[in-house]
């Protein structure tokens, strides 16, 4: 049996409430030993039902609070568990978490929680893993991705995809304990109908990836320019406010700066760079060659331009720099001042000094990333330890189909080896480091 863990599941600081959690055989008896309620019999306790009490600290104090009881197997971790809703305050939550601790619970380890709920077959891995992209989710993108996993689609549709290749095992087992019945043109037939099946919807997950990678880490988008075009302007522009020094001495800006907004459920990363030109200044030429490592590993690059006056030499060597990179946005600033800059094939006009059209910056970089609408209905893999296992298991399948001329023996054994890598997307596994090493990502108290 588990023994009882305990554990802060708010941030600490000072605020309206905490929350300490406990969790485990000796819940109810350290709940009994603790909180007084004079509603509350303890013999009767009701499950879900918020009792009004005061609180035993170890130093003899009392705080009054809420307290909240749920029984295993109903509860988040599918053991007793016992919540106290007490005051916020750092030392106050600390003291509560210290007399629970001294009455017999140890301090959970991060993810414990949720870990005993894997364990105790309330969630699968997958859904574990859907709550750490809830907690981390930094777009809505993301959170409604994360939230869509977190109802079990893929688990039931993994569930379902092993069942189908226990089957095909069983067949197999029928032909090879019957062979004078010479079912074996029959049984491969089906079981590699069966495994073109998985094969398309394993490669459906695997498409999702990529729309999973922008949601989970949104789009790397360099401004690029020379000096004074006014890229740190319209950085704060499209930030909607005030993040980078603007100045009209040229090199004011010597380093990358990285700021986020989220645009239509996506991240938006955007790297204000140092003006491209020939410096014999060491810290400006640093930040020059950051500017051309940031073009080369960017998603979209915004080239930048100042529109009231025509093309000079540090304009048209970055123009040549951008030329064979993909998603390029030639943005013209300042159309507040008269134009002298020839128009380009496709522009954006902006003044980054009075906000005129920089939703139209956005939109076209959600264009250039998106060119579908993406299906939040649809499972999205967001995981990388997901996608890399799917793609194993891809790998596994189309082996096997490969293999169709084989004996039914050695097919039977690449069977068995998918079903084994589809449980480790749901947990099914032996790979207790893999378990292990998801639930450690978890903060203490979840």
């Amino acid at each position: 049996m588990n023994d009882t863990i305990c554990a802060i599941s708010t941030p600490l600081g000072r605020g309206a409430i905490s929350i300490v959690r406990v969790s485990g055989n000796s819940a109810v008896e350290i709940m009994k030993n603790l909180f007084e309620c004079k509603k509350l019999d303890y013999q009767n306790i009701m499950p879900r039902y918020m009792y009004f009490g005061e609180f035993l600290l170890n130093n003899g104090s009392r705080e009054r609070c809420l307290s909240v009881f749920f029984k295993g197997p109903f509860s988040y971790t599918g053991e007793d568990m016992v919540e106290f809703q007490i005051h916020g305050g750092t030392l106050l939550t600390q003291l509560v978490l210290e007399s629970i601790r001294e009455k017999g619970a140890r301090l959970a380890e991060p993810g414990e929680f949720t870990k005993r709920a894997f364990e105790n077959g309330k969630i699968s891995l997958d859904m574990a893993e859907s709550i750490i992209g809830e907690i981390n989710a930094e777009s809505e993108g993301e959170l409604r991705a994360s939230l869509h996993l977190a109802q079990g689609f893929l688990a039931k549709n993994i569930k379902k995809m092993q069942n189908s290749l226990t089957e095909m095992l069983a067949e197999i087992e029928a032909t090879l304990d019957y062979p004078e019945e010479d079912f074996e043109v029959e049984t491969k037939e089906k079981i590699f109908k069966n495994l073109e099946n998985i094969l398309f919807e394993l490669k459906n997950y695997q498409n999702s990836q990529k729309n999973g990678k922008l949601l989970q880490e949104g789009v790397k988008i360099a401004i690029v320019g020379s000096t004074n075009v006014g890229k740190s302007s319209t950085l704060n522009a499209l930030l909607g406010e005030n993040r980078a020094i603007v100045t009209d001495i040229e090199g004011t800006t010597r380093d990358t700066l990285s700021e986020s907004i989220s645009y239509k459920g996506i991240k938006l990363n955007f790297i204000d760079t140092a003006g491209i030109r020939d410096s014999q200044d060491m810290i400006e030429s640093i930040g020059i060659q950051k500017s051309k490592q940031s073009i080369e590993e960017a998603d979209v690059v915004l080239c930048l331009c100042d529109g009231s006056r025509e093309l000079n030499e540090n304009d048209k060597n970055i123009l040549a720099l951008v030329r064979d990179k993909k998603n390029v946005v030639y943005i013209v600033n300042k159309s507040d001042l008269p134009r002298k800059l020839e128009k380009f094939d496709e522009e954006i006009e902006i003044s980054a000094l009075n906000d005129k059209n920089i939703d139209a910056i956005k939109e076209k970089i959600f264009a250039l990333v998106c060119n579908e609408k993406i299906d939040y209905n649809q499972t999205i893999i967001t995981s990388s330890r997901q996608a890399q296992t799917i793609s194993q298991a891809i790998e596994i399948c189309q082996n096997i189909i490969d293999a169709k001329e084989e004996s039914m023996d050695i097919i039977a054994m690449l069977i068995k080896s998918l079903w084994n890598k589809l449980g480790v997307l749901t947990g099914e596994c032996e790979n207790e480091s893999i378990i292990d090493l998801i639930f450690s990502k978890f903060c203490l108290g979840k």
